[in-house]
């Protein structure tokens, strides 16, 4: 067969984490080793080419929140390597799915969001994405035509008649849903369980079934969701897709996954200072696992000593993000700020601003870091300077309680809370 644009030989030759370094995968559906997988996948392709046609690879965004974070960029980095190997990748926003939210991870019903919020979400997404950026700087390629389908899943799930919804529910059994991990726990320990909850995973994997999706791309706490997908699209006529699950990335406390619930994260909208800062701090034995899943470099080109093996790892990533310039700039700028310094180097650096215009002066210092949203709280704050984690210009506040005349006093300073987070004050 003669060489398509697809790069055949190759997907025959190479396994999967070969031709897509980023993220290799952690699990496929269906079950088997990973030989078995690249060779079912390898099939998809050689049938995909010989029918002149790219394998249309889904992946579905449900948008709960307003940001992205790393740990979701796991998926949308596998998701962009199909797109640069010829591909169509389908992104679903769930704006009707979001409306129930996915149970995966939760102990409780999640809170039902408004069709309102839910696309003021979606539109977020996409910016944080790359749309409208050019394809290099951008997560996802949005300008090569035919390398990228977004889809709204109302599209089909809002017109569902109730027998299409009934025959939907006839597809599964309460005991297979139960035998999903996170309804297992709910109701052995007695936990209520909604029966629109129910209802998620069948929606999530019908819109395999509307987009006839090849391949899904998900985390490895996506599985169920997949397999039920697989199991829809054989009830409906279709093959059934090819499950890629991708492993879960660690947070900041190298512990619990990345979870913004959990403060542990850094979002893909972070300016380029915040972002190297909190990647330049991670646990040593994080650095590893941050430079495989979030970036292409060759782990045995680097340097040993971990301090620079880490250093190399946050301004690889913020590059991505923010180009090699505001990369190279964070790294010289944290590097003075971390060191404490005052006057020079440090006030010279590009630290992002907080506008003290909103602050009632007097303001003590508890109140001010709340007051700019460097804390969740006053009690938070509070916690912050009595532990010693807050420093201003590079001297550490010890009371909680010091107490700030007025924006004049604090114009141009750096507020500094733990090693990550720095603003310059500013009054406007």
């Amino acid at each position: 067969m003669a060489e398509s644009r697809w790069n055949l030989p190759a997907w025959l030759d190479r396994g999967i984490a070969d031709l897509f370094p980023a993220a290799p995968a952690a699990d496929q559906q269906p079950p088997g080793s990973a030989g078995l997988a690249d060779a079912a996948l390898a099939a998809r392709l050689e049938e995909a080419a010989g029918a002149g046609r790219p394998l249309r690879v889904k992946l579905g965004i449900d948008p709960t929140g307003a940001d992205i974070h790393l740990g979701h960029s796991l998926l949308f980095r596998k998701l962009r390597a199909f797109q640069d190997a010829g591909h169509t990748a389908v992104l679903i926003i769930g704006d009707f799915t979001a409306r129930i939210g996915d149970p995966t991870g939760k102990s409780t019903t999640r809170v039902q969001l408004s069709a309102a919020e839910v696309e003021a979400n979606a539109e977020t997404y996409l910016l944080q994405l790359g749309f409208g950026q050019p394809r290099e700087r951008s997560l996802l390629d949005f300008e090569t035509p035919g390398r990228l389908e977004v889809r709204r899943n109302s599209e089909w799930l809002a017109g569902l008649a109730l027998p299409e919804v009934i025959e939907l529910l006839g597809t599964s059994t309460v005991g297979q849903m139960l035998a999903k991990d996170d309804f297992s726990k709910r109701y052995g320990s007695g936990t209520p369980i909604s029966l629109h909850e129910f209802l998620y995973p069948l929606l999530q994997g019908y819109d395999s079934v509307a987009i006839q999706a090849d391949v899904e791309l998900g985390g490895t706490d996506q599985k169920f969701n997949v397999a039920m997908g697989r199991d829809l699209q054989r009830h409906f006529g279709q093959r059934p897709q090819f499950g890629l699950l991708l492993p879960i990335l660690p947070g900041l406390d190298g512990v619990q996954k990345m979870s913004k619930s959990l403060g542990n994260t850094v979002g893909l909208a972070e300016d380029p200072l915040s972002m190297y800062s909190k990647l330049e701090k991670v646990p040593d034995a994080l650095v590893d696992t941050y430079l495989t899943l979030l970036t292409d470099l060759a782990l045995d080109a680097l340097p040993t000593h971990p301090r620079e093996r880490q250093k190399v790892m946050a301004h690889d990533i913020t590059r991505q993000r923010h180009g090699r310039s505001a990369a190279d700039q964070a790294q010289r700028d944290a590097a003075a700020l971390v060191a404490g310094a005052v006057g020079g180097d440090a006030a010279a650096a590009e630290v992002p601003e907080a506008s003290l215009a909103g602050v009632n002066f007097p303001a003590r210092a508890f109140y001010l870091l709340s007051a700019l949203g460097l804390c969740a709280s006053s009690s938070e704050a509070r916690r912050q300077i009595q532990g010693g984690g807050v420093r201003l210009d590079g001297v550490k506040l010890a009371d909680p309680n010091q107490t700030f005349a007025g924006a004049p006093e604090l114009e141009g300073k750096v507020l500094q809370l733990g090693k990550k987070t720095f603003r310059r004050l500013v009054q406007g």
